[in-house]
């Protein structure tokens, strides 16, 4: 068997995770293909047991790669779904970091998740992603054309004045918002910035994108759920000669004027999840949903 492990620098407090799950998979006799800059980080830090291999893009890798496994937190597994790209290669991801939606094995985990992992024990989710394109009076092609997981987020790049984000949906126009910026998500970045700015949670496979406002001036602007077969067009005004636009963890400066177009991508992700694992029950664990000191 072969798999896929991606990851970036991490505090010295996870090694032994890391060298435990490299000892189980020379155990397993798998064969493991590490991302190159991860590969060298670890030189001298993990006790190698087994040789690995190396890579930089998924074309890269052997056909017959059974899954990517992440090792950080959901921004680690965010770059690792730009790795994988459209090359339809599940991923899951180990959490080292701090909630773990996306990256939902638990570290002190490792042992049984591998186990069922290397069985085929688990699930294939289609996580549906964002496609993004700037309109700068150029025609637009797949290679210029940017993909998110979780959202795209258009907000201002100096820390005074407000901007006003005109959104657009399938060509109507849907408001001007006086805000510090703008998400639109996908029902998997449901959990993310969008909720922290008071957006709904949506289940995955919904069918919908999330527009939030961030901190919008005017009280009554809420968040809408829209149909991911929309198109959106973002423009934004401003005092600024530009502003802040992001997809996942990647950001951009962009000038002001230049028109942003989301649309669902052609292509989705697929996500690994484990048996016993489901979106109601990671919602409610890192939520804490249902706690109560009075239950104790």
């Amino acid at each position: 068997m072969k798999i896929a492990i991606y990851g970036r620098e991490f505090q010295d407090a996870v090694i032994q995770y890391v060298q435990a799950l490299f000892d189980l998979l020379a155990k397993e006799n798998v064969e493991i293909w590490v991302y190159q800059p991860f590969n060298e980080f670890l030189a001298d830090k993990i006790v190698w047991k087994k040789e690995t291999h190396s890579f930089h893009s998924y074309k890269e890798l052997p056909d017959d790669i059974r899954f990517m496994l992440s090792l950080g937190g959901d921004g680690t597994m965010l770059a690792a779904v730009s790795i994988i790209g459209e090359s339809g290669i599940p991923v899951t991801g180990i959490n080292f970091g701090r909630l773990g939606f996306l990256a939902s094995i638990n570290k002190d985990k490792i042992e049984n998740a591998l186990a069922a992992l290397l069985s085929g024990h688990y699930d294939i989710e289609k996580r549906v992603l964002l496609a993004t394109y700037k309109n700068e009076g150029k025609s637009v092609n797949s290679q210029q054309l940017a993909f998110a997981l979780n959202d795209i987020t258009i907000i201002k790049k100096d820390s005074s004045a407000m901007i006003t984000v005109h959104a657009y949906v399938n060509d109507e126009l849907l408001n001007a918002y006086w805000a510090d910026g703008l998400i639109v998500a996908t029902p998997t970045g449901s959990t993310a910035y969008s909720l922290s700015c008071g957006g709904p949670i949506v289940m995955p496979g919904s069918g919908n994108f999330i527009i939030t406002p961030i901190s919008p001036h005017n009280l009554n602007v809420r968040p809408i759920v829209v149909s991911d077969s929309s198109v959106i067009r973002i423009e934004v005004e401003s005092r600024s000669d530009s502003f802040l636009f992001s997809y996942d963890s990647t950001t951009e400066t962009v000038d002001t004027g230049t028109a942003i177009y989301i649309q669902k991508a052609n292509f989705a992700i697929n996500l690994i999840r484990l048996k016993e694992e489901s979106f109601f029950s990671t919602i409610r664990h890192k939520l804490l949903w249902g706690l109560d000191t009075r239950n104790y």
